[in-house]
């Protein structure tokens, strides 16, 4: 009941007259019967567009994180995404991937429509990654057909670390279902469960238009965690005193060699060596960081 409540008359309306999400594909969507959307995951914005613009409830597995805050905005939080229809899922792996299966086949089993994001977590930088299995598991054992869901756009409305979305529009892109029937019975089967997951990431990629990343989305933002990481410290040492970093050293050494050959005529004319020299020094070490972009929302 509360989901309606939210849904078609009060935060509905509101996301709809801002934002104006368009939707392609929209007769793919089965009017009864359970069947899993697999979208892509760009914003934490996705699962709001995506329920919206989808005429049947869609209940996506999400972190436990957002169900376990303290505080008024942790309650909030928590009743927030109850209200919105999904549900808690502890990404630790092993026992609780179980439990992230059983919660979702629940779903299924009621006829109802699950959303799943299989990269697991938002892309670090709008490409997509590789998917995690556990779409390809639930989609067997509930013998349920997936339904391909590219979003497009949310990323730019709500950038990761954005609480205020920039009023934009956003679109929802609808692929035909996918039909694994011929694979029942084999969900044990590590090799068949990655040739359905790959394959529902190759729709993804022709709904997106995003460029693909044979590697997981939580490697990736490991691994700028670790560049940014590997930055700072190296910031920190340069402002050290008397650690100046290599580049300037270099750069002031050039400067007094430089001096001294312009300033002393008696010892010749300037090198014009030093003086090139001292021309492809970039005492400007500036950088970038990276931002740093299971089945439940991050």
């Amino acid at each position: 009941m509360f989901y309606w409540f939210l849904k078609t008359i009060v935060i509905g309306p509101i996301i709809k007259l801002l934002f104006r999400p368009w939707v392609e594909g929209e007769d793919n969507i089965p009017e009864e019967g359970a069947a899993i959307f697999a979208s892509n995951h760009l914003s934490f914005s996705d699962s709001i567009f995506l329920p919206l613009v989808v005429p049947r409830r869609v209940t996506f597995l999400a972190k436990s994180d957002y169900f376990t805050g303290r505080g008024i905005k942790g309650r909030l939080t928590a009743a927030f995404f109850k209200g919105v229809g999904q549900l808690p899922v502890d990404r630790s792996g092993g026992k609780a991937s179980n439990a992230a299966l059983s919660s979702g086949l629940k779903v299924l089993r009621r006829g109802e429509m699950l959303g799943i994001y299989p990269e697991g977590t938002r892309s670090p930088d709008g490409r997509l990654y590789r998917g995690r299995t556990g779409v390809a598991r639930m989609a067997l054992e509930g013998k349920v057909s997936v339904i391909p869901v590219a979003m497009i756009g949310t990323d730019k409305a709500q950038p990761t670390g954005k609480v205020i979305p920039r009023i934009m529009r956003v679109g929802v892109r609808v692929g035909k279902p996918l039909d694994f029937s011929r694979y029942e019975g084999m969900e044990d089967d590590r090799f068949v469960l990655r040739s359905i997951t790959d394959e529902i990431m190759y729709e993804l990629m022709l709904l997106s238009g995003q460029e693909y990343v044979d590697m997981y989305a939580t490697s990736m933002k490991d691994r700028l965690v670790s560049a940014a990481r590997a930055k700072a410290r190296e910031l920190q040492e340069a402002a050290k005193p008397g650690s100046a970093a290599p580049e300037l050293e270099a750069a002031l050494d050039a400067a007094e060699g430089k001096g001294r050959s312009v300033v002393d005529t008696d010892r010749g004319p300037t090198d014009s060596s030093v003086v090139a020299d001292v021309a492809d020094v970039d005492v400007d070490d500036e950088g970038d960081e990276g931002d740093g972009p299971v089945v439940a929302a991050s």
